[in-house]
């Protein structure tokens, strides 16, 4: 079996699905064709002149970026100015672009759980909250024979999830009236006769954006000609989606002993700290790259420090005055870790599709060093 880049981009949207990016945000494939082979993949932090070159010499058909090609619509090609240079570049070379920017900072084992998790933090939970799920009940009315296979249908397509259960439906059974017109093809029944038909109420859960296809899954099994349904909106939200992650040490360490851990395990040579170099931390707030939107979370939920990069200097006071230490480690120091993580994801996802060909993933390494 060939893989495809189509398969890549399954593997990626299924851990860090496109609904969980911001609206001004543009994940996804940025250049290529999802038909096109693939037997080697790079990975970097940035869709920059640097990386590019890079994958081109390792013979990359695709380069997976954190950072999207195009936040904005491209209205000419120039091939003298660097944008229109970079994309000459990868039509020529055949090396297609797919990003995971927002989606990936958000998702549930994404890039900020594995940050979390490098520097060792345990309980970790999310650290504020930039999206709710909304759910809503499906409600079908479905003859008594074809209950099993409805359901089935609107669980396969997505619907039933709450918290770490699927499946999840209710199902009562009762008697439903329907009188066929002139011109009507009724599954049951005569027309113009009143029917009494054996059904069941069947109840489940939907998220907002899978409501197409779950409906149209519906509908496809359904038997009626007509069928009887409703989406009700619920009050109680889904699941919760964040930059952020809170979290605690295993035991509590300095504000300087905890800046030197931050420095190794992300490979910088420096970073910037706010606050007294003696103040003892345990719990820990985080939010890799420019992150400080989480900072009012992170002060409300009682961080004793809070870690991200491209922290300005009014922000770090606003911080300080309200008792919080600050690690500023740079918007690339939080974030290049990306290529380890996405080889790490990607080389054990690509083992399970059991190709015959397998796929070298390889990381591009960033242009910007910290000295």
């Amino acid at each position: 079996m060939e893989i495809t880049l189509k398969d890549i981009v399954d593997i990626m949207e299924k851990h860090f699905p496109l609904r969980l990016a911001e609206s001004w945000d543009n994940p996804g494939l940025q250049i290529g064709s999802l038909e096109a082979p693939v037997k080697r993949a790079a990975v970097a932090l940035d869709a920059d002149e640097y990386s590019i070159d890079q994958a081109l010499k390792l013979k990359a058909d695709v380069l997976i970026t954190h950072h999207p090609l195009f936040f904005n619509g491209v209205k000419k090609i120039d091939y003298e100015q660097p944008e229109g240079r970079i994309i000459q570049k990868l039509i020529r070379g055949g090396t297609a672009v797919y990003s995971a920017h927002t989606n990936l900072d958000s998702a549930p084992n994404g890039l900020n759980q594995y940050l979390a998790e490098l520097i060792e933090l345990e309980d970790i939970k999310l650290l504020g909250c930039q999206q709710e799920e909304t759910l809503y009940k499906l409600v079908v009315f479905v003859p008594a024979n074809h209950l099993a296979a409805v359901r089935a249908a609107v669980h396969e397509a997505g619907a039933g999830h709450i918290g770490n259960y699927s499946d999840c439906s209710f199902y009562a059974r009762g008697t439903g009236t329907f009188k066929p017109m002139e011109g009507a093809a009724p599954y049951a029944g005569s027309v113009g006769e009143l029917e009494y038909a054996d059904e069941f109420r069947l109840e489940t859960i939907v998220r907002k954006n899978q409501i197409p296809q779950v409906v149209s899954a519906m509908l496809a099994s359904h038997p009626y000609e007509e069928v009887a349904y409703d989406l009700l909106p619920l009050a109680i939200g889904g699941t919760q989606y964040s930059y952020g992650r809170l979290g605690e040490l295993q035991k509590p360490v300095t504000l300087e002993q905890l800046a030197y851990m931050v420095k190794k395990k992300l490979g910088i040579s420096g970073l910037k700290i706010a606050g007294e170099k003696g103040k003892l931390i345990k719990k820990v707030g985080l939010a890799c790259g420019a992150g400080s939107i989480l900072l009012d979370a992170a002060l409300q939920q009682g961080v004793d420090v809070f870690i991200s990069g491209d922290i300005k200097y009014h922000e770090a006071q606003a911080g300080l005055r309200k008792g919080i230490a600050l690690i500023d480690a740079g918007h690339q120091g939080t974030e290049a870790i990306v290529g380890t993580f996405l080889q790490r994801l990607l080389r054990h996802e690509i083992s399970l599709l059991k190709s015959s060909c397998p796929v070298d993933v390889l990381d591009a390494k960033p242009i910007f060093i910290f000295y």
